[in-house]
């Protein structure tokens, strides 16, 4: 169930990038279902992941205020990207409309490795 995947990715996320991350918390539908996975950063800001069983998937970083900005690696098959190369698969780099190929794996572990790996460098980089 996704439930299983999100606890696992939040064991992952908060063992393995404990030097970034605060928390990881699954978030619930008002019935109970697991709809994504929240996880804090220690900048203030959060990430959160949607996936599916059959494979949809978005890992979203979003910085409100003075530093507002958006990463976010999905494969939503938005014609708009379709000349990305790795179409459906792409990533938000910074805004909405700077779109680039995303070279994030099909594993879900796998995936949330590359991705906080990612923010991690960001986070460096923005000091």
């Amino acid at each position: 169930m996704i439930l299983t995947v999100y606890q696992n990715q939040a064991s992952i996320a908060e063992h393995d990038f404990n030097d970034i991350v605060v928390s990881a918390d699954v978030i619930f539908t008002p019935t109970q279902r697991a709809q994504k996975l929240r996880i804090f950063l220690i900048d203030g800001t959060f990430i959160d992941i949607w996936l599916t069983l059959d494979g949809r998937y978005s890992y979203h970083w979003h910085s409100f205020g003075q530093n507002n900005f958006i990463y976010r690696h999905d494969n939503a098959p938005h014609k708009k990207w379709n000349f990305i190369p790795t179409f459906p698969k792409h990533c938000h780099d910074g805004s909405q409309e700077n779109v680039i190929a995303s070279d994030i794996p099909d594993d879900y572990i796998e995936a949330l490795q590359f991705f906080l790996q990612i923010v991690r460098e960001k986070m460096v980089k923005r000091g």
